[in-house]
């Protein structure tokens, strides 16, 4: 008994609401219910112990509906031998296209890298060039000041040979003057 109770409530989910109303207010036909649907023929078979069986059918679709709902794949052609080669063609066209543009891609990469080593090797001599002028104008400068302090020297000791020889003069003048 529950298991016809479990198999009636599954057909119950099934069958539409409006045949399941229909059951109920004529149960006369309700043996003929079973193959109602639009789509679907249904019929019972012998009870067995286990519980109830149904054995659903597909009906065949209208000409109407089978126009809309059939979705049919495009008929298959036969590729000829002038399609393969084409198609082959293409594909080894394309495969030559990009090997071309990874090779542009290399020489443009190249390009950036020789341009950059070229900028960094300017950088470089300019920074050279001004190091080497700075290092000549101090070299210059030294040698200036160098001069300029042995000049004063020399002038200084000229000085003092002048001091010098006038003091000599002076003492030969006194000691003449005192003998």
């Amino acid at each position: 008994m529950a298991k016809t109770a479990i198999a009636y409530k599954e057909k119950m989910k099934e069958i539409s609401v409006l045949s399941l109303i229909c059951s109920c207010l004529y149960p006369e036909t309700r043996k003929n219910i079973m193959g109602d649907f639009e789509d679907l023929d249904i019929k019972p078979i012998n009870k067995r112990a286990s519980g109830q069986a149904f054995e659903v059918i597909l009906k065949p679709s209208s000409p109407v509906s089978d126009v809309s709902h059939c979705i049919t794949s495009p008929p298959k052609r036969d590729l000829s031998l002038e399609d393969i080669e084409k198609k082959l063609e293409a594909a080894e066209e394309r495969r030559r296209s990009q090997e071309a543009q990874v090779l542009r891609a290399l020489a443009e990469k190249r390009e950036h890298e020789r341009d950059v080593l070229m900028k960094a090797m300017e950088e470089n001599s300019n920074f050279s060039r001004m190091a080497e002028e700075k290092l000549q104008f101090k070299m210059e400068q030294n040698e200036e000041n160098r001069l300029a302090y042995l000049a004063a020297m020399m002038e200084r000791l000229q000085e003092r040979e002048r001091r010098a020889q006038e003091v000599r003069r002076n003492k030969e003048l006194r000691e003449e003057v005192t003998a």
